[in-house]
């Protein structure tokens, strides 16, 4: 399974990167205002700087919703690295936008997927990666591990190529079930990363081995 850490701080990308764990960012809009990033040439400037730290995919959403805008934007983005993946919303144009965008060799990665149907249309469509958000799933009493579940399934049984990009993921249970249920990909804030290093028994076996080995001096 990918990770992908959902963000556009440049400090936590390279300390994803020095980790040794990363394999791609994710973006939105409102992860590059967070950074105070505004107009367009500083949007451009900043995917550039991201691309330079980052040796897999980065997703740049676009913010048209027509049709022409989208593949404009798109093959705006698409232009700027060869790492650039274009992300598209799960809405009606942004589906002729991916089946455009496939057609030319563009990836992409629709967004703001919320059921199985809408998995079944991105990959009709051609989609390179899919984010279905299971966190906000959760947050209106619904099961976003089950939804990833069953649109891994339907993926298997056609055998479509588009990875599923597990997001919104809060915490890292969400990474360990998304990680069993075969989730290609998983973009979360590096703390959620950061977290599956935490246990208790760790912390107090080194404890007890920096104690003893004291001992021994």
């Amino acid at each position: 399974m990918k990770f992908f850490v959902d963000t556009a701080n440049l400090e936590q990308i390279q300390e994803a990167y020095d980790l040794g764990i990363l394999d791609g960012v994710t973006t939105n809009p409102s992860l590059m205002a967070k950074e105070g990033i505004k107009g367009q040439e500083a949007i451009i400037e900043h995917y550039k700087k991201i691309c330079e730290i980052v040796d897999g995919d980065v997703s740049a959403e676009v913010i048209s919703t027509d049709f022409e805008g989208i593949v404009k934007e798109g093959e705006m983005l698409a232009a700027l690295h060869p790492n650039i993946v274009v992300k598209v919303p799960m809405i009606k144009d942004g589906i002729k936008a991916i089946k455009y965008f496939s057609g030319k060799g563009i990836r992409t990665n629709c967004t703001l997927v919320f059921s199985a149907g809408q998995a079944i249309l991105a990959a009709k469509a051609g989609a390179t990666y899919l984010s279905p958000f299971l966190g906000r799933v959760d947050d209106i009493s619904w099961d976003g591990v089950d939804l990833i579940d069953q649109i891994v399934a339907i993926y298997e049984n056609y055998a479509f190529n588009t990875q599923v990009l597990a997001a919104s993921i809060r915490n890292p249970l969400h990474i360990i079930k998304c990680a069993e249920i075969g989730a290609d990909v998983v973009t979360c804030p590096l703390k959620s990363i950061l977290a599956l290093l935490n246990h208790p028994l760790t912390d107090n076996g080194l404890a007890k081995f920096l104690a003893d080995a004291e001992k021994m001096k």
